[in-house]
């Protein structure tokens, strides 16, 4: 950057202190000045100043419009990525509660088709043990007419053997009652022929 006419004023004028002699017999800390040269450029430094100074509050004011503007695009930047931020946490909290829910779901499918396997087996095993218990039943049935038509056959049977047993003793005693005179019978039927 180039140096201001201020700044270029006081280097003129240490330049000119630097060429400036001092006194004969003084201080060497003493020195003489062309009073119209340095007039000069003190008056020049003094039309200058208020130019530089308004020139210095331009290019401030441009700095402090730069750093406004600059803030404000930061700021607006800042907002826009923070949106975004809250826009990517509330999609991941939707995906997270959409995979919560699906997950909920699922265990609640889950559970149900587990209890309705539960319950088909209870029902099937129920009907298993019911289909059982009813066909012991009916044999237990069963068995207790078999049961009771054999013993009621063995009693009709033994009752009807103890009659045919009667009847053959009844006729065994009858043929033997004819039996003499069968024999005396035969011989006259033979005598006939």
């Amino acid at each position: 950057m180039a140096n201001s006419r201020i700044e270029q004023i006081i280097e003129e004028i240490e330049d000119y202190i630097d060429t400036c002699k001092g006194p004969l017999l003084g201080s060497g800390d003493k020195i003489v000045v062309n009073r119209e040269r340095m007039e000069e450029l003190l008056r020049e430094l003094r039309m200058k100043t208020p130019e530089e100074i308004k020139r210095y509050q331009k290019i401030l004011a441009n700095k402090d419009a730069i750093m406004a503007d600059a803030q404000q695009k930061a700021e607006a930047i800042i907002a826009q990525a923070n949106i975004q931020n809250q826009e990517l946490v509330n999609e991941h909290e939707i995906m997270q509660q959409a995979y919560a829910q699906a997950n909920q779901v699922i265990e609640m499918a889950t559970a149900q088709a587990q209890e309705i396997l539960d319950n088909a087996t209870r029902d099937a095993n129920e009907i298993r043990l019911g289909a059982i218990q009813y066909t012991d039943d009916m044999l237990a049935n069963l068995q207790t007419m078999v049961s009771n038509v054999v013993e009621t056959s063995n009693t009709r049977y033994t009752a009807m053997m103890n009659n045919f047993q009667e009847f053959y003793n009844v006729i065994t005693s009858n043929r033997a009652e004819l039996a003499p005179q069968t024999a005396e019978a035969v011989p006259t039927e033979a005598s006939e022929e």
